[in-house]
Parts: structure tokens; C-alpha cells; sequence
């Protein structure tokens, strides 16, 4: 299965994509999309990457790059919370730079993803939950007919509030 499209592909996470990743993670404004409440240390990361080969199975998470046709990363595409008895995962993105946003990468990579869970993976659903003020994101995963299932009230803790988050499901008729 060739996850390209004719404007991005997805590959493997490698231990030259260290000092993108430590940005990525160490991005505070990226921290209540991933639930994070601390920074990471280069070290931590280093011994992700060193291990992202892990099978899925095993792991029960995948992280691809999402890059340009020259390799240049643009951003990640996540599974989480992966279930083979169940067959489903979550399904989390993030493009973190505003000048590679609206240019198709999401889209694209989203949709990689959603084939190669479907397909390869034979999983019969994906869900993702999104904070309901975030717009972008909403739009994007309805956009690949993902349905809204529920909403967890006040799910999210940010500075000073809460925020709900919304259950996006997408099953494999």
C-alpha cells in the first residue's frame, strides 16, 4: 500500500525527525489538543523514535510524518488507543505551522490514514474527540464523513474554563 498522494505522503517517524518532533511536543499552544500537562525532554524523544518501529499490535499507537514531496515534514498523523479486538482507534493530526495550513496536507494525510486503517489495519471504525471551539479541525473531519456521536461536557481543562469535547466517529460500512 503506497500512502502518497499528488501533493503529500505519509512515512515512518525516524531519528532524524528528533528536533521536529521536540518542537511539536514542546509546543504549548499544541498541549491541551494532546492532553499534555509537562514539556518533554529531547532524551524522552530520542527513545520514542529509537522505538517508533514497534508494531502497532504491541504498542497499540502509530505515528506517521506527514511530508511534502521533497520530505520536508509538514506535520503528523497519529493512531491511538489502538483496539484489534474491537477493531477501532483514535485518530488524532496536527499541521502546526499557519503557512502549511489550508494548502490540502490535513486532507490528505487524514485520508491516508483513514484508508490504510480500513484497509490494511481492517479496522471498522475510527473516532476522534476535538475541542468544540476548535473549528478547523471539526471541518476537516466532517469534511472525510465523520459524524458527530456525543459530547463530553466540560472535557478539557484550559487556564481559567472548561471546554466540551466532541466524539467524531467514522465507521467502515
Amino acid at each position: 500500500m503506497i500512502l502518497e498522494t499528488d501533493i503529500c505522503k505519509l512515512r515512518a517517524v525516524d531519528p532524524e525527525d528528533l528536533d521536529y518532533i521536540y518542537q511539536l511536543e514542546n509546543n504549548p499552544a499544541l498541549w491541551d489538543v494532546g492532553h499534555t500537562l509537562t514539556p518533554y525532554s529531547k532524551f524522552t524523544i530520542r527513545e520514542y523514535l529509537e522505538n517508533a518501529h514497534r508494531d502497532i499490535y504491541e504498542v497499540k499507537q502509530l505515528r506517521l510524518a506527514i511530508c511534502k514531496k521533497d520530505d520536508s515534514i509538514v506535520g503528523v498523523v497519529d493512531l491511538y488507543d489502538f483496539d484489534p479486538y474491537h477493531k477501532r482507534a483514535g485518530v488524532g493530526i496536527v499541521i502546526p505551522q499557519d503557512l502549511d495550513r489550508s494548502k490540502g496536507y490535513a486532507s490528505a494525510g487524514l485520508q491516508m490514514m483513514i484508508d490504510y486503517s480500513f484497509n490494511r489495519l481492517r479496522l471498522h471504525q475510527l473516532y476522534a474527540g476535538i475541542a468544540v471551539d476548535n473549528v478547523a479541525s471539526r471541518k476537516l473531519f466532517e469534511k472525510l464523513r465523520f459524524r458527530e456521536s456525543g459530547i463530553k461536557k466540560d472535557w478539557i481543562t484550559t487556564d481559567n474554563a472548561y471546554k466540551d469535547e466532541i466524539i467524531y466517529q467514522l465507521i467502515n460500512e
